[in-house]
């Protein structure tokens, strides 16, 4: 087999991997039944991957990558750490919405994988949380925020964010409530929660 088609079967056994693991769950989830999905035998699987652990933590370092991107953009973005923070904000909540597979594994589904989730790659994974933890620092020293645990702040704003994301991806919310307003009043208010002013408008340019 190529390079190239050894990279192909990768991609397919993680992009099969990823559906199943949403749809039949981690318990059911196996080698055997992804190879099967994909016209391979589990041996071609294990050459590629450990374990099924090895392969969901793949999934989870995939997903860490892809909102690192967008919460980078969300915060280059914009120069003063109010709009930075409310851009992360706001980017998160479309991660969750628009990568629905990737935030389920990521913070949904079955918590020993987790448990297990190699420690170089929590390390990895916590620069999502140090990026807006970055602005609300900075926030903190140009007087725009009041003083607060900066990663305590960041864990707070997740907290609401990952509520917003998994009513919305449920259809939880009151019919009444247009989703883009649950939306843009979550990130207002986790902005407008430390900042030395509280006016609830958007603080992001229109």
């Amino acid at each position: 087999m190529s390079e190239e088609e050894e990279k192909g079967l990768r991609r397919a056994i993680l992009d099969t991997a990823r559906q199943l693991l949403t749809t039949v769950g981690y318990a059911r989830l196996s080698m055997r039944n992804i190879a099967k999905e994909i016209g391979y035998s589990a041996t071609s699987i294990y050459l590629h991957f450990e374990s099924k652990d090895d392969l969901v933590h793949a999934l989870i370092d995939e997903g860490v990558d892809v909102l690192h991107e967008s919460l980078s953009r969300a915060n280059a973005s914009f120069s003063t750490p109010e709009h930075r923070l409310e851009a992360m904000c706001r980017a998160y909540v479309a991660f969750g919405l628009e990568r629905p597979e990737y935030y389920e594994i990521m913070y949904v589904l079955h918590p020993e994988y987790i448990k297990r989730y190699p420690v170089e790659k929590y390390r990895k994974a916590r620069r999502n949380l140090e990026i807006m933890a970055d602005a609300v620092r900075d926030g903190m020293e140009s007087g725009v925020f009041r003083s607060v645990e900066p990663m305590l702040a960041a864990n707070l704003a997740w907290t609401q964010l990952h509520g917003v994301v998994t009513l919305l991806s449920s259809e939880r919310v009151d019919k009444r409530i247009a989703p883009d307003d649950l939306i843009d009043a979550a990130c207002r208010h986790v902005v407008s929660s430390i900042c030395t002013w509280k006016d609830p408008s958007s603080v992001l340019p229109s």
